[in-house]
């Protein structure tokens, strides 16, 4: 595994992109920075961290995924792989908020940015961006931000943080590899955040109250609405209000 360690960077997805773009880069090459200035969340959200006192890094995984329709299932490796990395920390009440989000006792931890490029031969080629909130204290403005150190009340070494992780994520693309999908998504769905108790809902500025019945293979959350009908909601579509 080749890490490329930076002092301070925009995004360590961009370098990794960008590095692509110069020539072939070996499979789990990881970039990760000491502070990154313009990192990015799902749909161009800003994700902030506080200089040197998180983690964020980005990770390629290439011959991995055969078709578009596998790409959320690496999405569910990859947040299982951070939920249980983190439970080796004794970090409780972990869960995953749809559709990556990492959370800590209902406080979002980290999330993951995964940006897909599919070549023209077909092969698909994924940047993964991972942010998770290490040692920073200080959330100000942020009611439903969290860290480690605030979890736990201890600090934490990002560099063991981060090994944890990626020896998960090698454990269960290795598992996709082997057709040993199945169990990765039974492990997503019984960390679903909220998963299964009614919960209010938003979208296109109407309110709404549903239950999470689970995530479709594409991505989409599947909510039980009050009318007794399954209705599936993409990306960004539906707000759930907690």
């Amino acid at each position: 595994m080749n890490i490329i360690k930076l002092s301070a960077i925009n995004s360590t997805n961009d370098f990794l992109k960008q590095l692509l773009s110069t020539g072939n880069v070996e499979n789990f090459t990881v970039a990760v920075a000491e502070h990154q200035t313009a990192g990015r969340g799902q749909m161009g959200a800003q994700w902030n961290a506080e200089a040197g006192k998180n983690l964020t890094f980005s990770l390629l995984i290439k011959d991995l995924l055969t078709d578009i329709n596998g790409i959320f299932g690496l999405n569910v490796a990859i947040a299982v792989s951070i939920a249980e990395a983190l439970a080796e920390f004794n970090i409780e009440a972990l869960s995953v908020k749809w559709p990556n989000d990492i959370l800590a006792v209902n406080k979002k931890l980290g999330g993951v940015l995964i940006e897909n490029i599919i070549k023209s031969s077909g092969d698909i080629y994924s940047v993964i961006g991972i942010g998770i909130n290490i040692n920073q204290h200080d959330f100000t403005g942020l009611p439903k931000a969290t860290s480690l150190l605030v979890a736990a009340g201890r600090e934490f070494d990002k560099e063991e943080v981060m090994t944890a992780i990626l020896a998960k994520i090698k454990r269960h693309t290795t598992a996709i590899l082997n057709g040993s999908i199945d169990a990765l998504w039974d492990t997503y769905h019984s960390m679903l955040f909220k998963k299964g108790i009614p919960m209010p809902f938003e979208k296109d500025g109407r309110q709404f109250m549903g239950i999470i019945q689970g995530v479709s293979k594409n991505g989409s959350l599947r909510l039980l609405l009050e009318d007794e009908t399954i209705a599936e909601y993409g990306l960004k579509e539906v707000q759930l209000l907690y």
